[in-house]
């Protein structure tokens, strides 16, 4: 867990769409294009990676199950060490394809985890209402 300091590290959780182009000012940014596409299953295509069925067909397969027990940790040190040197700002980014399911469910789960931390955290969905 990162150490708590007196500097206030502030920590945005950035979903997008890669069609839609990079975010211009990420610090970190993760592609899960590789995870299950709820795209291409008809009844889930309508919802967003806000709606619990998406979530969980993308978090609860196998690969998104691994993709967050490998990430978890390694951004509670990334946290810890942009704490420990007092910096201001850490903009965590993770695309997909559109910007509407996986990447916004991987936001989310990020979310849950990562706010009982003693730092303010912003959450956005860049492209979550493109397309629809």
């Amino acid at each position: 867990m990162p150490e708590q300091t007196s500097a206030k590290l502030q920590l945005t959780l950035f979903s997008f769409g890669f069609k839609y182009h990079e975010p211009p000012a990420a610090s970190l940014v993760f592609d899960v294009r590789f995870l299950p596409n709820p795209y291409w299953i008809e009844t889930l295509r309508p919802y967003s990676g806000l709606d619990p069925a998406v979530q969980e067909y993308v978090l609860n397969s196998p690969e998104g199950r691994r993709f967050l027990e490998l990430l978890q940790p390694l951004l509670f040190h990334i946290i810890a060490e942009h704490n420990r040197l007092h910096k201001k700002e850490l903009i965590l980014a993770v695309g997909c394809t559109g910007g509407r399911h996986r990447s916004v469910a991987v936001i989310e789960a990020l979310k849950q985890h990562l706010s009982h931390l003693p730092i303010p955290l912003k959450v956005f969905h860049r492209d979550i209402e493109r397309d629809t």
